[in-house]
């Protein structure tokens, strides 16, 4: 286990491409682990031979979103917090932070649990429920996981603070032990306890109460600076006002990524059930993509954040610029790929071997990956703009990536190219937002050549 010490070095010295590796390969060994689960799930619910059930699954799959929405609202913004005060020297004020963080997220795991026991049967109908099969489904596996929801939110926002103060591999571990229980528990919870749906949701429970007791375990063996003492929380000395505001573009990524996902199942209810299933299975395929090269963000959000609270414009610019380019590495190869295969990928997923979930699925991911080479240019720049507590910029691309430019691009292209113009919403909202992203941090690093804490060889030039 890496001490305090050596993991400040990683911030503070190591060469950028050995910091960005010892960052990220952990934070992509866990998205990529948790992308393998996804497809699991999908894959062992498949196995029943029941559409519907596929089908619950996509549609269900907003609500444990929003569980991932709180946790990142106050692990990732506990996380670049963390790593700015590391970067100033003051880990006093760590402790009070990972402490807010942790409780915060009890909390609000907790209300969550409540609110959606109580609105479950219209929530049901509310995400695209087309028939009683589906609804029944449904609430098999909406019960589980909001029963869990505490221990969702909690390990989401765990892993994230590990990340920030440097624990990469300790974090990675903690996520991959609860998705490899998770995967574990599928087959046997699906299959040979007859538990369906519901027992894809009790897995996915299982697996993240084992990883909060591996972080609490953590915590407590006192190699790390983070703190989940009660005493030591406070929503005062500026910890919330830094910590959620943050924290906030990140959960509407997710919130919005549910909203958006609720949109386009409705959309493509009007195709039929096996639309509707496609869509799951595609987007679930795409997330290998769009996980890996927000892995790699997420990895390099610390040594972001860390850079900038040193003043050290030269090393933050520096990675950003090595991680644009690993992201459009992959991106372009996975795209390649996605393209060749296409067909068998899909039909991996597509159970009962549908035709019709095999040619909409195909034209589905085919469509989301037109942005697959360069998405990850624009999660560099929304995560350098969270690791700078730059909250104003995050906000506008986690708005408009899956808001404000997608929402109406997707009711638009509906109307005027029917199935194709939902398939193409998302790709060409990732590439406006690709663009947007680039331009605002130019706007951000202009002017800080203005300051000579940012750019000391600047100081004297008039």
């Amino acid at each position: 286990m890496a001490s305090k010490e050596k993991r400040e070095q990683i911030f503070a010295s190591y060469p950028i491409p050995k910091a960005v590796a010892a960052l990220a390969v952990p934070s992509v060994l866990s998205s990529i682990v948790n992308v393998i689960y996804n497809m699991a799930d999908t894959y062992f619910v498949s196995l029943m031979k029941d559409t519907n059930a596929t089908a619950a699954v996509s549609l269900t799959m907003p609500v444990f979103l929003f569980f991932v929405a709180f946790g990142n609202i106050f692990g990732v913004g506990g996380s670049a917090y963390i790593s700015r005060s590391m970067g100033e020297g003051n880990h006093y004020k760590v402790k009070k932070i990972s402490s807010f963080a942790i409780f915060s997220s009890i909390f609000s795991g907790v209300l969550l649990l409540a609110l959606i026991l109580a609105f479950i049967n219209p929530m049901i109908k509310l995400l695209g429920a087309t028939n009683a099969a589906v609804t029944e489904y449904s609430y098999g596996y909406l019960k589980y996981i909001a029963l869990g929801g505490p221990a969702i939110v909690v390990s989401i926002t765990a892993g994230n603070l590990l990340r920030g103060e440097g624990a990469a591999k300790e974090s990675m571990t903690g996520m991959m032990l609860g998705t490899v229980i998770n995967i574990i528990l599928d087959p046997i919870m699906i299959l040979v306890l007859k538990m369906g749906v519901g027992g894809a949701a009790l897995a996915t429970v299982i697996g993240n109460v084992a990883s909060v007791v591996y972080y609490a375990v953590y915590l407590m063996r006192g190699r790390s600076i983070l703190s989940c003492n009660p005493s030591r929380f406070t929503f005062k000395e500026g910890i919330a006002r830094n910590v959620i505001p943050i924290g906030i573009p990140a959960a509407l990524n997710n919130i919005l990524m549910s909203v958006s996902n609720i949109i386009m199942n409705n959309l493509m209810k009007g195709y039929g059930e096996a639309a509707v299933a496609s869509l799951g299975i595609a987007m679930k395929v795409n997330m290998l993509i769009v996980f890996l090269q927000m892995g790699i963000g997420i990895g390099v959000q610390p040594l972001i954040g860390y850079s900038f609270g040193a003043k050290n414009m030269k090393r933050l610019k520096q990675t950003m610029k090595f991680t644009m380019a690993c992201t459009l590495t992959i991106g372009i190869t996975l795209t390649v790929v996605y393209y060749i295969f296409s067909t068998q990928i899909i039909n991996l997923f597509n159970g009962e071997n549908d035709p019709l979930v095999t040619e909409y699925g195909v034209k589905i991911l085919r469509g989301l990956m037109i942005a697959g080479p360069f998405i990850g240019i624009m999660f560099t720049c929304n995560f350098a703009f969270q690791g700078m507590g730059k909250s104003l910029p995050s906000m506008v691309l986690s708005l408009g990536r899956q808001g404000l430019i997608f929402f109406p691009l997707a009711l638009i292209m509906d109307k005027l190219f029917a199935f194709n113009g939902i398939v193409y919403a998302q790709p060409v909202a990732d590439l406006v937002c690709i663009v947007l992203g680039l331009i605002m941090f130019a706007i951000i690093d202009s002017k800080l050549k203005k300051n000579p804490l940012y750019y000391p060889d600047r100081a004297n030039i008039k």
